[in-house]
């Protein structure tokens, strides 16, 4: 199956020049849903993991049926101030400012066989913060897995200590 053709691409979206994959289509085609997870669950080679950390917000809608899949743990990592309990959080640069990401102090322990799961892999500050999470916990990151890298962003030099797999490249 051509999961490619489930992606649309919004021109100019959320600013001028940007154009935006938008995976919708592909999670309203349950077909392309369970094969793109089967793809997805490939790209791990069946490696030992107990913890699924999902980014928010796109990121949790495979990492949950990851997690399912390998019978491990969802961790959600979400934007500062939306994480109920005692949180670890991580600044990181945007190109217009900064943010932060946090996570659950009780999420992740120390030797937890992680994979981390994203949609798409822009620039990596995200997915750089949130692996730096993970490893403050003590966690073991055994993959950064990808529905989309956007390779002109160069965000895999930010991973360059981590495996990197995602499904589709543009």
């Amino acid at each position: 199956m051509d999961i490619e053709k489930y992606i649309r691409e919004v021109p100019d979206f959320p600013k001028t020049g940007v154009n935006f994959k938008d995976i919708t289509p592909l999670l309203a085609n349950a077909e392309a849903t369970s094969f793109c997870l089967q793809q997805l669950l490939l790209l791990t080679e069946r490696q030992p993991i107990n913890k699924v950390v999902g980014i928010e917000s796109r990121g949790f809608l495979f990492a949950t049926l990851l997690a399912k899949e390998l019978d491990a743990g969802f961790v959600p990592i979400r934007k500062a101030g939306k994480l109920p309990h005692d949180t670890l959080k991580q600044p990181y640069a945007l190109e217009y400012g900064m943010d932060a990401l946090e996570i659950h102090e009780d999420a992740i322990q120390k030797g937890d066989k992680v994979l981390l799961h994203d949609d798409i892999l822009a620039t990596g500050g995200t997915a750089r913060a949130a692996c730096q999470l993970i490893e403050k916990l003590g966690g073991e990151i055994v993959q950064c897995n990808f529905l989309i890298e956007l390779e002109f962003l160069k965000g895999i030099n930010k991973l360059k200590s981590y495996e990197v797999r995602s499904l589709l490249s543009y």
